[in-house]
């Protein structure tokens, strides 16, 4: 066993962890982080996705001790002072969950694109959620909740 630190969705964690465990069942078994789902256990679906300093993994393979000292953001990181994302906000407004499932990982997705390039086109959209899979729509509400959290963030000076 061996003692993982971590900041997670801005506090503090440490949890203690064997070699072989992933980061996923980490941050649900240990942390009780249940918005994030375990699908395929292979980092093919990408409902597993969490941010590690800003990027977005499939923590279902990704190695807990790997997080050593960085920082995790999961679906329940993302709401601010008792306000949802303005990303969680627009997927909501344009009813783009269907069962809800691959969600977080999706808006994990979405963010990570969207601190990177802000002003996406729908291709660019696309590709930033090219690694989530959604089995109910055909990704077009999906798309669309990208789209205008994306304007509404730039109203906004870009809200993290």
């Amino acid at each position: 066993m061996a003692t993982l630190n971590m900041i997670v969705n801005g506090k503090e964690a440490s949890v203690e962890v064997g070699a072989g465990d992933l980061l996923a069942h980490v941050l649900r078994d240990k942390l009780g982080l249940i918005g994030t789902k375990i699908s395929c256990g292979e980092g093919e679906c990408g409902a597993c996705t969490v941010l590690v300093d800003g990027l977005s993994v499939t923590s279902c393979i990704y190695p807990a001790l790997k997080a050593q000292g960085r920082e995790v953001t999961t679906i329940e990181g993302l709401p601010q002072e008792g306000q949802l994302h303005p990303i969680q906000q627009a997927f909501i407004d344009v009813t783009a969950p269907q069962c809800g499932y691959c969600i977080p990982g999706m808006i994990l997705s979405a963010k990570a694109l969207l601190d990177e390039n802000p002003h996406p086109t729908r291709e660019e959209i696309n590709e930033g959620i090219s690694g989530n899979l959604c089995r109910c729509t055909g990704y077009y509400q999906i798309v669309e909740a990208i789209e205008l959290a994306a304007e509404r963030m730039a109203e906004k000076g870009g809200a993290r």
